[in-house]
């Protein structure tokens, strides 16, 4: 089986409701994003000949994914109070609900399910919270 790997960046914030410890509080992360992409076979003819795919296609798709959460508070939806959300919006913070906890867990597996919609052969999404610390989610393709 053939892989590609790359990676993308973006800076943001968060919390996790209900938590107990240090990460209930707003705070930050320099968050990292790996998507491998996976195939049994390279193309055989045309210009993408000896390769499973162009890295520009991944590349990009990448990018643009991790731009619109950079420099966000992402927030689980319904997590705060609706008058401090409606506060933090009329002081213009760029704010971004999502269907789930913003675990590195839970982004692991919407990074894949992500690309996996675009039509991409994903074989695992890797989320680092930290330099040295990170989640993936995969289906068990391997």
């Amino acid at each position: 089986m053939y892989t590609l790997s790359s990676e993308a960046s973006f800076d943001s914030a968060h919390f996790l409701k209900d938590y107990i410890g240090k990460c209930r509080n707003i705070h930050g992360h320099r968050w990292k994003v790996k998507i491998e992409i996976y195939a049994e076979n390279l193309q055989s003819d045309g210009g993408f000949r000896g390769m499973v795919l162009d890295f520009g296609d991944i590349k990009k798709e990448l990018k643009e994914i991790t731009n619109y959460f950079d420099h966000a508070f992402i927030l689980e939806k319904n997590s705060l109070k609706p008058s401090l959300f409606n506060a933090l919006v009329e002081e213009g913070f760029r704010l971004i609900e999502v269907d789930f906890r913003p675990t590195a867990e839970n982004f692991s597996k919407f990074f894949y399910e992500h690309f996996e919609k675009k039509g991409f052969p994903v074989l695992q999404a890797t989320v680092y919270e930290t330099p040295n610390n990170c989640a993936s989610y995969s289906k068990g393709v391997r």
